[in-house]
């Protein structure tokens, strides 16, 4: 089970916004990040989002993590998350043309996801109350096998 993500965009706040409203959560500060928020959903699971300012890394540091900011980062990356979430495909759709962010809902094969992509950079793969079915479906041992093959060994 995944708890919480984090990302790093460039307005920090109104993403954070528009992800409380697409998870009916609440937005605080997150203070170990300067500029930081954190969107926490009490769903029971302790599921949340850290919302970092775009240049933000996190670097490995013996005995604790080092935070170093105004980084030189890429503008995509490979890192996505997929986050079920209260709202139907049409409310995302709503919340994503009002930020001007591209959005769509795309067919994986096995299942179906609403591709979030905030600020155009960052790819959230949303599962609405409809599409979560089939996800959950689709990760039974025997329906991923059929679909990715024999488990790899060592």
């Amino acid at each position: 089970m995944i708890h919480h993500i984090s990302i790093a965009v460039k307005d920090p706040l109104r993403v954070a916004n528009a992800l409380a409203e697409i998870c009916n959560g609440t937005v605080y500060s997150f203070s170990p990040i300067l500029g930081g928020y954190i969107v926490m959903d009490f769903d029971g699971h302790g599921t949340a989002i850290e919302i970092y300012p775009f240049g933000t890394q996190l670097v490995p540091t013996a005995g604790h993590r080092d935070v170093v900011q105004n980084a030189v980062s890429l503008r995509l990356s490979p890192f996505h998350a997929a986050i079920s979430v209260p709202v139907d495909q049409e409310r995302i759709e709503q919340i994503a043309r009002r930020e001007g962010w591209f959005a769509q809902l795309c067919d994986r094969g096995p299942f179906k996801v609403v591709e979030f992509w905030v600020e155009n950079q960052l790819l959230l793969e949303l599962l609405p109350p409809a599409l979560v079915a089939e996800y959950l479906e689709f990760t039974r041992p025997q329906n991923t096998e059929k679909f990715f093959g024999a488990p790899v060994t060592a």
